[in-house]
């Protein structure tokens, strides 16, 4: 892959529809209806989500985009009405892929030799092999994307090797192929990281929400990949109702994209999920695109904060710029006979960063950061913060 700081968007699950479900003008379009503009230049096509359903045969899943019967003695939709739609992006520039997986999906290997005949079955019905049963008709996808979160490891490797060498055969122009992953940020991935390490990827959108990590804890892959050119996405959701943490506003986020990109060799861009939740919360897409083109600088301010300037350009083609402040608390707690003063320390905010060591007070407790977070409620479920004492 010779790209980079390119934005990945997730299209297929309608994520806003289904968080939103009586908000129906937002719900997720038709993928040609994204591919209109130059924003976002790769869209994984979401999801193959059974490996192995009816006949043997895998399942796709595209939420409201496609409800049409399964093929005679399948499990998979006869959406090829989508096949124009497909090529018509893929016309316009846009790199289209297929992405395996999801977070309930059923997917996985008995053993390699079933892996490697996956291999086969997923080149017939989405690359250039050939099925009566190719879900969009004549559409060639330009790759393959796993978004694998269960199951063993067992065959993953033997899958990616399998469908790299029939690629290697293919008729087709594989220049811009993007054999993706999609993994949690917390490493090694229990569920592809093994994977990761054996094998080469072009690039691995990782998935920085839903988990403890942070939009920030980015960090070069060059040398871990058996491919030394691997680019890695900061991987994000679109909207606050896109995933149950994790997200950041457009400028908050502008500021670690171009930090990110001015500090790691390995940094490709930017992953979105999804299409549908980035165009309901004000094109969140094109203020990442702009972040990922305009450039900006991270510059020191007083002591005990740090501020994060980045420059953005509209569609009227005006210059903004977004400021994102972690404000570090100066003031420690001092114990005494009567217990911990607390005066001095701000009150925990959602819409403030903190990083390591930052103490803020809430519930009437003092608590210590313990590592970059945001929007994560002390004492929640996602263990951003020590509890020191009362106050």
């Amino acid at each position: 892959m010779s790209q980079c700081n390119i934005p990945f968007q997730y299209w297929g699950q309608d994520s806003y529809g289904a968080n939103n479900p009586s908000d129906t003008a937002k719900w997720q379009q038709p993928i040609s209806y994204y591919c209109n503009d130059n924003t976002i230049d790769t869209f994984p096509i979401a999801f193959l989500d059974q490996f192995f359903a009816t006949g043997g045969l895998p399942s796709i899943n595209l939420a409201n985009s496609c409800t049409n019967p399964p093929f005679p003695g399948t499990s998979i939709p006869n959406c090829t009405f989508l096949g124009p739609d497909i090529e018509a992006c893929q016309a316009a520039g846009k790199v289209l892929t297929i992405s395996l997986g999801g977070a309930s999906g059923s997917a996985g290997f008995s053993n390699d030799s079933q892996a490697q005949a996956f291999a086969q079955t997923v080149w017939d019905l989405f690359l250039e092999g050939s099925s009566p049963d190719r879900p969009f008709g004549s559409a060639v996808l330009d790759g393959v994307d796993l978004d694998i979160e269960g199951g063993s490891q067992t065959g993953y490797a033997a899958f990616v090797t399998a469908l790299r060498t029939l690629m290697a055969s293919g008729r087709k122009q594989w220049v811009l192929v993007l054999f993706g992953a999609s993994p949690q940020c917390p490493y090694p991935d229990a569920y592809i990281g093994t994977t990761l390490n054996a094998v080469g990827f072009d690039a691995v959108y990782v998935q920085f929400y839903n988990n403890w990590c942070g939009l920030t804890n980015f960090n070069n892959t060059n040398t871990v990949s058996p491919n030394p050119n691997v680019k890695v996405y900061i991987g994000a959701p679109a909207s606050q109702s896109a995933a149950g943490s994790g997200y950041v506003d457009a400028s908050t986020f502008a500021a670690i994209i171009q930090q990110t990109q001015s500090q790691y060799s390995s940094f490709g861009g930017v992953m979105l999920w999804d299409a549908s939740q980035a165009y309901a919360n004000s094109r969140y897409d094109k203020a990442v695109k702009n972040a990922l083109t305009a450039g900006g600088s991270v510059v020191a301010t007083s002591a005990g904060t740090s501020t994060a300037a980045a420059t953005t350009t509209s569609t009227s083609g005006s210059v903004t710029t977004a400021t994102v402040t972690s404000t570090t608390a100066t003031t420690s707690a001092t114990a005494s006979a009567t217990g911990t003063s607390c005066s001095g320390v701000p009150a925990w905010s959602s819409t403030i960063a903190y990083v390591s060591g930052d103490q803020v007070t809430y519930s009437g407790q003092l608590w210590t950061a313990k590592w970059w977070t945001y929007d994560d409620v002390p004492g929640g479920q996602f263990i951003g913060y020590n509890s020191q004492t009362r106050c």
